[in-house]
């Protein structure tokens, strides 16, 4: 202090030091870091950048020095403590240094930005706060208020990746706006230009982050356990395809968590070695696709020592050009042939049979043509045993699973094919060479039949291959006579120039049920009778390639009396009615297991014309949210374009609108019960006028009002005014005003006291003749009202 006192009218500065601080505001969360009410002193401060530390006062003064109410006892001293620093020539005082800039690393809590004392000796405003959580946690910010300025900026960044991006700016922010980063580390930043900045009230906390949910290869599938940290996804590929990349995914545990590699492909070799093989399948690449040209691909399976192998075709599909399939009787391309393609024209339903362990495949392709490929199965047996048989599109029932001799097969198809080329039942013969004595059927989807079944299915030709150009099919479907046929059109993709017909009837006479081409989503048609024809017509000049091209139709026999059809039971749900008889108005509930939703509508009522209000639902694994709807006034952020678990909405409102509830709301899943919005749809509201008085003068009369705003009152000239006076826009869910507007009375005039009572004379005359009129009013008004009514009667029966 020595060093201070050198100075001219110490005295004074001193006295005016303490006076300026104790004009400085106390923060609101927490104690003042300019005045300390106890018995010794802070620790020092430091001046402000490119500001020379001179020297530091610190006085121990009388609490009433800063203007304090006295206390009963002898107060304490006041430590006040100034920093004195000096720019170059000239010595300025300058506050302590206010925490503006501060790096935050709890779970939660809250931030005011800026503190209520930053501005007291700054031209302009930075805040910069930074807040870290734990890896594999998020930061949530809630805006709980928010008092922003004239070119204020704040600017909300998650900064945990290797280069910052933001989330939100000062022109979206409004109280109850929800931020949420996409790693463990959020950065806020509020500059002001001016020293009376505005400011903002946060509250943060954290949350669990997730990986997001890895793709699903082509021609394969993904399970997973877990999409937080340490969970495990399981990628596997189809029957012929090969994993390309790790087999195993897992979520690792970082600032934005990830999965420990990329998802990996399922595509189909060209070529390789096979060994022990047991059952598997061949395909070419790109299968079901078009293979590429120029291949040359070869393949070698080896079965155990001892056993054999046997191959049957699924599907070879080769450009007529020079594109060969080759299959050898060794392990080698000098081997015999057993298959050669540009040899045989027709493929062998029985299929291959080696004559020692080993098959050699080659395929290869020209320069010019594509066309679909090659699918081959293959599977080794033992000696002394048929091999297993195979059926495509079907299944069969053994009496015996290791195909021993004397083992007897039987084939069925699938709903929607025929057995064609075969027998239904076989037998493993001859102990000495075992074989079956009949080849295996083929099951095929063909064009037109009769079906008298009570429910089947009808598919295009070939399904799910492409049927061919220039067919007209016909297909009748007949059901006992005191019944009628609901059609379940499941897939309908078929060419624009294609036409599928459905008659009412027998015949293609009979009135037309409907005719579609082109692509349509799933409907229903329901007949008259207890037939339906159905036509299917191919363009002869359009060929129409790839799989699942064509249409699937399920039929049902359903009631022909004064009730509804029945309606079937759908997948993974279960159905209510409420009444045991389907009669007209009886209500059908469909419900999904929990993990399941319903697609479709979960009512059908029973109508006037025995149809039901709509098509027949169905229940389908949960996977996103549904869409939760607008809210009125606003407009809502998506996070992305569909609503997957992890995904989110910010609902904004419009200008003159306030928010109730939550802003955000986060799609995340519920287990079994499946994904689920977190919060409720928040809601905008207005604050609108309380009202104006009679003789009343408000201080503005717009319709609406901010939370915050006040509303001034005063009466006319002549009146007074009774009530507050002040009216202030109280924030809430939603806002609400602070009280009832007030009332504007009239001043009451002093009477003159000696013409008093001939003022009570003359008010007394004119009350006695006010009543004399209302009662001769009250009299004579109903008496005319009857006379009226009694000459309208009597004119009208004269007439």
């Amino acid at each position: 202090m020595s060093s201070l006192s050198r100075f001219p009218h110490y005295d004074f500065f001193l006295d005016f030091l303490v006076h300026l601080v104790s004009e400085l505001n106390h923060p609101r969360y927490g104690k003042n870091t300019f005045i300390y009410f106890g018995g010794s002193c802070p620790v020092s401060y430091c001046c402000v950048t490119n500001l020379l530390l001179i020297t530091t006062i610190t006085s121990m003064m009388p609490r009433d020095t800063f203007h304090q109410p006295p206390a009963a006892s002898t107060p304490p001293p006041a430590c006040v403590y100034v920093c004195v620093c000096q720019n170059h020539s000239h010595a300025s005082l300058f506050a302590p240094a206010v925490p503006c800039q501060l790096n935050l690393t709890g779970p939660e809590g809250y931030i005011e930005a800026p503190p209520q004392s930053s501005s007291a000796f700054h031209s302009t405003v930075d805040c910069s706060y930074i807040i870290t959580v734990y890896m594999g946690y998020g930061v949530e910010v809630q805006v709980m208020n928010v008092n922003l300025s004239e070119g204020d900026k704040v600017v909300f960044e998650d900064v945990g990746h290797g280069e910052n991006t933001m989330l939100a700016n000062e022109s979206i922010l409004m109280r109850g706006l929800v931020v949420r980063s996409h790693s463990n580390q959020i950065s806020i930043r509020l500059h002001s230009p001016r020293s009376q900045a505005g400011s903002v009230l946060l509250r943060y906390q954290f949350f669990v982050l997730s990986c997001v949910f890895p793709q699903r290869p082509l021609y394969g599938d993904v399970s997973v356990t877990s999409l937080h940290s340490g969970g495990e996804a399981f990628f596997s590929c189809l029957t012929g395809y090969q994993l390309q990349g790790p087999g195993v995914l897992t979520c690792r545990n970082a600032s934005t968590p990830y999965w420990s590699g990329k998802e990996p492909h399922c595509l189909a070799a060209c070529g390789g070695l096979i060994r022990n093989v047991t059952v598997g399948r061949i395909i070419s690449p790109g299968f079901p696709s078009n293979y590429s040209n120029n291949l040359t691909c070869h393949w070698l399976l080896e079965a155990p020592e001892g056993q054999r192998l046997h191959i049957h075709f699924e599907k070879v599909a080769l450009a007529e050009d020079d594109d060969r399939l080759l299959i050898k009787n060794g392990n080698s391309i000098d081997a015999a042939a057993l298959y050669d393609s540009y040899e045989v024209e027709y493929l062998p339903n029985e299929g291959l049979l080696s004559s020692s362990r080993h098959l050699f495949i080659e395929l290869t392709t020209d320069a010019t043509g594509t066309s679909t490929g090659v699918a081959i199965r293959y599977q080794a047996f033992a000696a002394g045993h048929c091999y297993e048989p195979f059926v495509k599109y079907g299944n069969l029932t053994a009496s015996d699973n290791t195909w021993a001799v004397g083992a007897v097969v039987e084939f069925a198809c699938d709903p929607g094919y025929t057995l064609e080329q075969g027998s239904v039942t076989i037998e493993c013969m001859d102990p000495n060479n075992p074989q079956w004595n009949e080849t295996e059927p083929a099951c095929r989807a063909v064009c037109s039949g009769e079906i008298t079944d009570s429910a089947g299915v009808v598919l295009s030709p070939n399904w799910p291959e492409a049927y061919d150009k220039g067919q007209d099919c016909i297909w009748g479907i007949h059901v006992e006579e005191d019944k009628r046929i609901m059609l379940d059109i499941q897939v309908l993709n078929i060419g624009k120039n294609d036409l599928v017909t459905f008659y009412d009837g027998d015949d293609l006479n009979a009135k037309v049920l409907g005719q579609y081409g082109g692509s349509k989503p799933r409907f229903k048609l329901y007949t008259s009778t207890a037939d339906v024809t159905i036509q299917f017509q191919s363009d002869p000049a359009t060929n129409v390639y790839g799989y699942n091209n064509g249409f699937i139709i399920r039929f049902f026999e359903v009631a022909r009396n004064d009730t509804c059809p029945e309606l079937p039971e759908i997948s993974n749900g279960w159905k209510s009615t409420s009444h045991p008889e389907l009669v007209q108005g009886t209500v059908v509930t469909y419900q999904c297991y929990p993990g399941y939703q319903v697609v479709g509508a979960e009512l059908l009522m029973c109508q006037w014309d025995l149809t039901w209000s709509g098509d027949l639902p169905s229940c389908e694994r949960v996977v996103s949210c549904a869409d939760p709807g607008k809210v009125d006034h606003s407009r809502r952020v998506l996070s992305g374009p569909h609503f997957t678990v992890g995904s989110t909405i910010q609902y904004v409102c419009n200008k003159g609108f306030t928010l109730s509830g939550n802003s955000l709301l986060t799609c995340f899943n519920r287990g079994s019960s499946g994904p689920k919005w977190n919060q409720k749809l928040p809601r905008c509201l207005r604050t609108y006028h309380p009202g104006t008085p009679n003789y009343g003068i408000p201080s503005s009369n717009q319709l609406h009002f901010q939370p915050g705003d006040t509303l001034h009152y005063s009466c006319m000239t002549g009146h007074q005014l009774l009530g507050e006076p002040v009216l202030h826009c109280v924030p809430g869910h939603p806002s609400q005003w602070s009280g009832l507007p007030p009332v504007c009375k009239g001043k009451e005039l002093q009477p003159d006291i000696h013409s008093a009572r001939g003022s009570r004379k003359i008010l007394a005359t004119a009350d006695t003749r006010l009543e004399g009129a209302q009662v001769a009013f009250a009299v004579f008004i109903p008496v005319i009202l009857l006379l009226i009514l009694m000459i309208g009667i009597y004119l009208y029966f004269s007439k």
